[in-house]
Parts: C-alpha cells; structure tokens; sequence
C-alpha cells in the first residue's frame, strides 16, 4: 500500500528490517479531511502482546476519531507472531537476547508513514504501555530531535543515558498497585522476566535530571469521585515538562480503559489517560 488511506480507516504495512518481515498498523481519524498534516501518535504495546491488543487496550483509534490524529501501532519481536517484545534497554525477552535494533525498526516505522500520511511538523509523539514504555524512554533518549513529547505508562525507563541532545516533555501513568511493574522496583509477584526494574521515583527523578528542571514538584491530589477506592495524585516538575500521575490503587493499566485481562488489576476511572496524554501532546506539539 503506498496510497493515502481514507478518514476513519485502519491500514497495515509489512516491511522488511535486519532480514525479516516486520509490520506496523494503523488508523486514520474520521474527521480528517483527507489532506491537512495530521499529528501523528505512535502506541506502543507491552510485552508478549501485539498491536491488534495495544488498539484494544487503550482504545486510542477510538479516542483519534475525536481527537483528530493519526496513531500507529509498531509491532516488536518475538518466537510467537503475537506475544512481542521490545529491547528497551534491560528489558524485556526475546528483543532484548537477540540484541533487536529497535532503534532502527522505529526510525523506518517513521520515516516510512511519512511517505504516505502528511505528519504535521512538530507533531510525533510516543505513548508506550510496560515494556512499550521502556521502548519509548529509550527512543526518546536516543532520538529526542524526532518527538515532540512522549507518555509512558506503567513502565520505567531501563535504559542508561547521560544526556539528551534536547529535553523531551514526558507524561508518566503508573498505579501503586502493580505486580508486574512495581511503583517501588523491583520484581512484582507478577513480573514476566527476572530482572529487577527501577522504581518510577528513579525513572521521574532522572528524566527530570536528564530535562534540566528543578528537583521538586508541584503536588496536586484528586479525590476519588468515580468510587472505585483510587485516587490520583499529580506531580509536576517545570512549568509542565515532566508530569508524573500516580493512580494510587491502581494496577497495570491503562486508566480510563477496562483491564484486558482482570489479573491485570484496577484500572481507575478516576481519570482517562487518553485524554490525559493527549492533552499534554497538545500543550508541547510544535517542538
């Protein structure tokens, strides 16, 4: 496929990277009028899941149609075609064994939706879910002066870096509550690989180092107006370069999106992360 999909449609491409098959998906809002430059999210699934879950999980095509972006959804690697990894640094399987250039994968990913989707200059953002997260930290590290801003959700950053080439705003999403990423490090009782991950603390404090912002936050906590015993405590670093949501009570989700599975834990409806995300691209789109 190397013409321009219609509004509201799903594509999906297959192109070959380190001598294997390789595919992105994706959709098309439809509200777009089938030539103005779209702002273009690029969501990134977990480990051992897939794009067609990560669609699924966050809900994010849905979400464009109102929100009038374009998202794909990047596949990683794996032994099985639907249970992927992505090498995020330490973490995680089989990417990560192999020494996979996921670097280069997402490069090719972009470049090659740039051939047939008009992106909206300043207007690439990452949202990655666990090891998706892990991905997105290290892309952003590695190639700041292609994003405008980045979310990560229920994952930490796993990758060793001493400086960014330009600062990259970050939103971070992460409940108390998760046994497969503990909030604290560490391994959960439910963690899929045996390596022990950083604490989200650790992970904010070097991203917020990393940015050149100051070390103290602004604090704000919500109440629990949805009754589902969360609430959500913010923390904001800069003018709002570094946000920091802690879904106290929450699991290993996406907030706003029903659990897939239940084992997952808690997902709040004390917030949408969704629209959270999207509100923070919006506020750094153009960089």
């Amino acid at each position: 496929m190397t013409h321009r999909p219609q509004p509201g449609t799903d594509f999906k491409r297959i192109r070959t990277f380190e001598n294997r098959e390789r595919w992105y998906s994706g959709h098309v809002p439809a509200t777009w009028d089938g030539a103005a430059p779209l702002p273009l999210v690029v969501a990134i699934h977990g480990a051992t899941s897939n794009p067609r879950l990560m669609e699924r999980f966050s809900g994010l095509s849905d979400f464009s149609d109102r929100a009038g972006f374009a998202v794909i959804y990047p596949a990683g690697t794996g032994n099985l075609p639907n249970v992927l990894t992505w090498n995020g640094g330490s973490c995680c399987g089989y990417a990560v064994q192999h020494r996979v250039d996921d670097l280069g994968w997402l490069d090719l990913v972009l470049d090659d939706v740039a051939a047939f989707l008009p992106i909206a200059s300043g207007q690439v953002f990452f949202a990655g879910m666990s090891n998706g997260a892990h991905m997105t930290y290290r892309y952003a590290a590695h190639r700041p002066q292609r994003l405008a801003a980045i979310a990560c959700v229920a994952g930490p950053m796993v990758t060793d870096v001493a400086s960014l080439a330009r600062p990259v705003p970050l939103v971070h999403i992460h409940g108390t509550d998760d046994q497969f990423a503990p909030f604290a490090g560490g391994r959960g009782p439910l963690s899929l690989y045996k390596d022990p991950l950083p604490s989200v603390p650790e992970s904010i404090a070097a991203w917020v180092r990393l940015c050149g912002l100051p070390a103290t936050p602004r604090v704000e906590t919500f109440p629990d107006t949805a009754g589902d015993n969360t609430t959500i405590v913010k923390q904001t670093y800069g003018a709002d370069e570094v946000v920091l949501y802690i879904v106290e009570g929450g699991g290993h989700t996406w907030p706003g999106q029903p659990p897939l599975p239940l084992s997952l834990g808690k997902s709040s409806a004390n917030m949408n992360a969704n629209e959270t995300i999207w509100k923070f691209f919006q506020t750094h789109a153009g960089r």
